[in-house]
């Protein structure tokens, strides 16, 4: 899994945003600890969280699996933008079958767990897959039959509102492992200036 913060939007934005409402903008230090004390008093202690939604984030989320993006999916305040199998499914065509062991080799098109055996069953899917591949089926059809480990990437955009609840719920330790580790690098590659909007977002052990 590899993770770039592609964009985010200066903390002064979302001040500007609240003091809109009562003309304070005199009172504003540009971003600086006056601001960030604003943001989240506003925010965060007294959930007038809607104004956190002027905070906008932009991630490259790289080699995860279709299980997690299936999960990501479930997060409606967010755009995704994901690597079409339509187009590059040649990627896979293009290779000779898999060893059942061979996890080096699979793991460039798979995300590996824990467990053999689901390794190998994944392993075995993707070599089914690129037989039908190479039989001549139309990647729009031959995709039916992709393992739910099968990597993808995509680009995420979320607001700091959503952000909140998306590490809220993937930080815990009752989430899906891969989408955790997501959530927790997540947050670690937030700028330094804006963690602490979240830091009470993130689930710690008791």
């Amino acid at each position: 899994m590899q993770i770039i913060l592609l964009h985010h939007t200066p903390l002064e934005v979302c001040a500007h945003a609240i003091r809109t409402c009562w003309q304070s903008f005199d009172n504003s230090d540009e971003g600086g600890e006056k601001d960030k004390a604003l943001i989240d008093r506003v925010g965060n202690k007294f959930k007038h969280a809607s104004t956190l939604e002027h905070l906008v984030y932009t991630f490259y989320i790289q080699g995860v699996s279709r299980a997690l993006l299936q999960e990501l999916a479930r997060h409606r305040m967010a755009s995704l933008s994901v690597k079409s199998t339509r187009y590059t499914l040649k990627e896979l065509k293009e290779c000779e079958p898999f060893e059942e062991q061979d996890y080096k080799g699979a793991s460039k098109f798979i995300v590996l767990t824990a467990t053999e055996a689901v390794n190998t069953a994944s392993i075995k899917a993707l070599n089914n897959l690129q037989a039908i591949l190479k039989s001549g089926t139309s990647n729009d059809i031959a995709k039916y039959c992709l393992p739910e480990s099968y990597k993808t990437e995509l680009t995420w955009t979320i607001n700091a509102r959503s952000l909140q609840n998306f590490l809220s719920l993937r930080s815990s330790k009752s989430a899906l492992w891969e989408i955790r580790d997501l959530a927790h690098t997540i947050y670690e590659k937030l700028p330094n200036e804006h963690q602490y909007l979240f830091e009470e977002c993130m689930y710690k052990e008791k």
